[in-house]
């Protein structure tokens, strides 16, 4: 039986996961793209049968949702008779959204982690703080969360669990690896939302080191990484979602997230930092006006869906792990390469939004098809990592694996 499917967000990765459940109708059935602006849903609609994604025929609808309003999204859920619900929209949406699909029984799925506005970096585990408080309700109703169901959070999380699972006997440290070597051509631009762009950025790094959280600042420990296809590239320690979950449900003592930046960007970014115009708490104007700064930062920079039609380049997302097997020392690289170009050419959204969407629809598929149909709350992690894999091999995220000099495609 098909299911009905119900995108929430309207950027580039919801365009991405449009276009792909369009690619799989004859699995998901009717598909409803919503947002607050309702606009944009109908663009993605456009370009969805511009480019002929839809598989078979089929119903592609656009609506106009403001998804902080439980009630709303329950209503939206049940006009459109979905059965799961994709959130690609604002982190600070998840819960409400969340509420909407255990109300009516709606599997859920997201690419990140709750955040209130207000707060930045609180307490680890992160995912305490919000969505682990929701477990027994969500089993209660036999609802399937699966929480980060992105790259990194959500690929990243499988290629941790197949390699504690089949790779080695005991892991000392995963390294997991973000680079962008790609290159949009504008002067300073984020390649998703800057408002949550930047607030990854401006709090604490949280690492899990020696089966402890360690503190860092921002761009404080750097390393320089050589990787396939995108060669030597310099990234800095940054907390991640991730870590949160691995470092609990994996017997891991060492979990690392590193991300590539240039120096440009941390150049800019220490002088709107410095300035105080990333800060997420309200000022007011000399003319009387509220206004929160990083907001104003937001509303002054590119679109990040505006940047995929000149972008080139390639991304390398990866977990280096490290451990032991048959009582020797091993050291496994699980990797993926996207390409911008080729990214844009298929979906029109760039190779961030695409390596973010293209997992969630996959998570999808596998909630259809009951692989993944959990019926309670569980990250990445916690689900057989080989039916998600092989799955997004044959959408168009193909995992690789280097050891050595062996570098083969997964299998």
């Amino acid at each position: 039986m098909k299911k009905n499917v119900l995108v929430i967000g309207a950027g580039g990765v919801a365009q991405v996961v449009a276009h792909k459940c369009a690619q799989n109708n004859d699995v998901f059935g009717d598909i409803h793209i919503a947002s607050r602006t309702a606009e944009k849903c109908r663009q993605i609609v456009a370009s969805v049968h511009e480019k002929k994604s839809l598989k078979g025929p089929g119903v592609i609808e656009a609506h106009e949702l403001d998804a902080m309003d439980v009630e709303a999204t329950k209503a939206l859920i049940q006009k459109a008779g979905s059965r799961i619900v994709i959130n690609v929209g604002s982190p600070f949406v998840n819960m409400t959204v969340l509420s909407a699909c255990i109300a009516t029984g709606a599997a859920y799925l997201d690419t990140a982690i709750h955040e209130d506005p207000a707060k930045v970096c609180e307490s680890a585990p992160w995912y305490a703080n919000y969505e682990w408080k929701r477990r027994e309700e969500c089993a209660k109703a036999g609802v399937t969360a699966i929480l980060g169901a992105g790259f990194d959070p959500g690929v990243v999380n499988a290629y941790a669990r197949l390699a504690v699972d089949d790779y080695f006997d005991t892991v000392d440290s995963i390294d997991i690896i973000d680079i962008n070597a790609g290159s949009h051509g504008r002067y300073f631009a984020t390649n998703f939302d800057p408002e949550i762009n930047f607030r990854e950025f401006t709090g604490r790094v949280m690492t899990w080191q020696d089966r402890e959280w360690k503190i860092n600042k921002m761009f404080e420990v750097r390393k320089d990484w050589d990787l396939p296809v995108v060669g030597k590239s310099p990234s800095y320690l940054t907390g991640h979602d991730e870590i949160h979950s691995l470092s609990q449900h994996l017997d891991v003592p060492t979990i690392r997230f590193w991300m590539g930046f240039g120096d440009h960007y941390i150049n800019v970014f220490t002088v709107l930092n410095s300035l105080g115009l990333l800060s997420e708490q309200p000022v007011t104007t000399a003319e009387g006006l509220e206004v929160v700064p990083l907001k104003v930062v937001k509303a002054v920079l590119p679109d990040p869906s505006s940047l995929a039609p000149g972008y080139t380049g390639k991304t390398c997302i990866g977990d280096l792990v490290k451990g032991t097997k048959d009582g020797k020392s091993r050291e496994v690289f699980i990797y993926n390469v996207a390409d911008h170009k080729e990214a844009y050419e298929e979906v029109g959204s760039q190779g961030i939004s695409y390596t973010a969407g293209v997992p969630a629809v996959a998570a999808a598929m596998l909630i259809a098809s009951g692989e993944w149909d959990a019926k309670k709350m569980v990250n990445v992690e916690e689900l057989p990592p080989r039916p998600f894999l092989d799955l997004l091999g044959r959408i168009g995220l193909p995992t690789r694996v280097k050891e050595g000099e062996s570098d083969q495609p997964f299998a």
